[in-house]
């Protein structure tokens, strides 16, 4: 078995759900050999992947092995018994994860079970496709956990009443954030507004901004506990925040490029 995956830097993207289908066909590859290789990318980065298994259910998964004579991919199975058996009933499991900024997403089916060295793995034919999205109005930044960047998001509980939820942030990006925080801290409606809310940056005071909730995720996290993985777009923001977001997003890129050449 390979070692353990690293963990990434922040949480990984929701399948994508913008763009015509002719807008991504020239970001979507369909050669078995281009597939191959990019799963391959997946092991050598030691990515960890989110899979969703459909009805807003997830887990955390990497790639362990291609084996290229049987055409199939062999993932690792989650610590938790139930998101490995919505994996094995779902008909389709959707894959996303990034490589340096850029987001892959693929589908695998007809899912079966088995050992990998004694340990419970996860069994599918290769996928006939992989969407590789590298536009950079796409990039999300995905951040560091020293940076403990943090958002208070103001939403509803489950009786409808104010409640003030303090979320991690993932990722950022010019257009949004997605945050991630534990399931049952409040109740989110894909479309509404959260108004007021505090997005802290490293610089300066919180940004006070409107979200528009654009996806929700139940994910299951490697230790079993349930998590909300919560997409998030800038409905209304002050006319100086897009500039400390960008600046934000520009020195951390420039910050990490110079520690991976070793330069600080």
């Amino acid at each position: 078995r390979m070692a353990e995956p690293s963990p990434p830097a922040s949480g990984t993207p929701a399948p994508f759900d913008g763009g015509s289908g002719d807008d991504l066909e020239k970001y979507t590859l369909r050669g078995v050999r281009q597939i191959q290789q990019l799963l391959q990318d997946l092991i050598t980065h030691r990515g960890l992947i989110t899979a969703h298994t459909g009805g807003g259910n997830s887990f955390m998964t990497a790639v362990l092995r291609v084996d290229e004579d049987r055409r199939r991919v062999m993932l690792d199975a989650s610590p938790d018994p139930q998101a490995n058996r919505r994996a094995l009933a779902a008909p389709r499991l959707t894959c996303v994860t990034q490589i340096d900024g850029i987001r892959i997403q693929f589908p695998l089916s007809g899912l079966s079970e088995g050992q990998d060295k004694g340990r419970p793995a996860l069994f599918a034919p290769l996928p006939t496709e992989m969407l590789r999205l590298q536009r950079r109005e796409f990039y999300r930044l995905q951040v560091p956990l020293t940076h403990e960047l943090s958002c208070l998001l103001k939403a509803e509980d489950l009786g409808r009443k104010p409640v003030e939820a303090s979320a991690r942030v993932i990722d950022i990006g010019a257009g949004g954030i997605a945050v991630l925080l534990p399931a049952g801290t409040a109740e989110f409606v894909i479309g509404g507004v959260l108004p007021g809310c505090r997005l802290a940056l490293p610089d300066g005071e919180p940004i006070e901004l409107d979200l528009e909730v654009r996806n929700i995720n139940r994910q299951t996290q490697r230790n079993g506990t349930e998590q909300l993985r919560v997409g998030l777009r800038f409905a209304a923001l002050p006319r100086t925040a897009d500039t400390r977001i960008q600046r934000y997003i520009f020195k951390t890129e420039r910050e990490l490029n110079a520690k991976a050449r070793g330069g600080i």
